[in-house]
């Protein structure tokens, strides 16, 4: 599958967002924020565990989180990142260890270095979905957990027919509306490393999904 957004159009489109992204989308996304930090944090050792945000934009998640994890967070654009920055400062978030502009495709990270890997309304934003998804097993230890929060993309009806039309603008603001659960499915099936644990849709409207990976060991990958 080719890529049919590139880096340089997402990074411009969020560059655009940064100065209003809270405004606009801060409570749209905020159950699936929620939801997402509840899942990273279940997942994670009860004495706290090592959390990567891949996408972490202007940093909304990041007080939402409890102060016994350490958070490392990742976004390609600089202007969304420059928010995250006075938030963590602002806020005193001293359980962040680290904030960097990043690929999402190619982390400049250690394999198996994180207990979980979250991407919140990311996976339909980059240029190769299968080859990001591939990195964030990468930096999961086995056993760990790799969370998504997204729009998926109807699977029949007229919320399809609109979602097909509207893809072509969507593109050049960043994101892929008609992306379809069956792409990931398809994604785990051939990467085998991987076993879904939950898929479920969150507010408003069950129009996001999230979808829970556990990273298998060596010896889970054989036994299946």
């Amino acid at each position: 599958m080719g890529a049919d957004i590139d880096h340089q159009s997402v990074s411009r489109a969020y560059a655009l967002w940064a100065p209003v992204y809270d405004l606009v989308f801060g409570a749209v996304f905020s159950r699936g924020r929620r939801a997402a930090i509840a899942a990273a944090e279940q997942a994670c050792r009860p004495a706290g565990g090592r959390i990567l945000e891949v996408g972490v934009g202007t940093g909304l998640s990041l007080p939402g989180y409890r102060r016994m994890h350490r958070i490392v967070g990742v976004d390609l654009c600089e202007p969304m990142l420059r928010r995250a920055r006075n938030r963590v400062s602002g806020g005193a978030l001293d359980h962040i260890e680290a904030l960097a502009v990043m690929d999402a495709g190619r982390l400049a990270l250690p394999d198996e270095a994180f207990d979980v890997v979250v991407a919140q309304y990311v996976i339909t934003a980059v240029p190769n979905p299968e080859a990001t998804l591939d990195e964030f097993v990468r930096v999961t230890r086995p056993g760990g957990e790799i969370v998504l929060v997204n729009h998926l993309g109807a699977e029949t009806g007229p919320r399809r027919t609109f979602e097909t039309w509207f893809a072509p603008l969507a593109r050049r603001l960043g994101w892929r509306p008609e992306f379809r659960f069956g792409r990931i499915a398809d994604w785990a099936a051939r990467h085998g490393g991987v076993r879904m644990v939950e898929c479920r849709q969150v507010s408003p409207l069950g129009q996001f999904s999230l979808i829970r990976f556990t990273r298998l060991s060596g010896e889970e990958r054989t036994a299946a």
